[in-house]
């Protein structure tokens, strides 16, 4: 069956950083674009960003832009997220996630997800 383990966040300095990575198994994780969610305490789930089938296509909510990095490997079947320059705002459960449609692009809404990470959670503070 599909499933998404993560590994990797923890606790980091306002302006530190953090990598979070996400193994993949039970599908065939190249033809499927993935994305970064996360979520603070007493928040709706918020979309980080998102990577293409390929890996040449990325895009980002502002709050994380020029700090965060998606990236994937498809032959490790593995997808990353790099947090750098880290703000206390940044604390949350974050998730990778596997569109559903194995023809869409990256996408920004929860409902168009199938299938979720466990959660890793990312702490800043000093």
């Amino acid at each position: 069956q599909v499933q998404l383990v993560q590994s990797g966040g923890g606790l980091a300095q306002p302006g530190g950083s953090l990598s979070v990575a996400c193994a993949a198994s039970g599908f065939t994780f190249s033809d499927y674009a993935m994305g970064w969610f996360r979520q603070a305490p007493g928040k709706e789930r918020e979309f980080v960003g998102g990577i293409n089938q390929e890996g040449s296509f990325t895009r980002y909510t502002d709050s994380v832009k020029g700090r965060f990095t998606i990236s994937r490997d498809n032959a490790k079947m593995t997808l990353y997220l790099q947090m750098n320059n880290l703000k206390p705002e940044d604390t949350a459960l974050y998730f990778c996630a596997k569109v559903t449609d194995s023809r869409a692009g990256t996408r920004e809404m929860p409902y168009s997800y199938d299938a979720w990470g466990q959660g890793t959670q990312a702490t800043v503070s000093a």
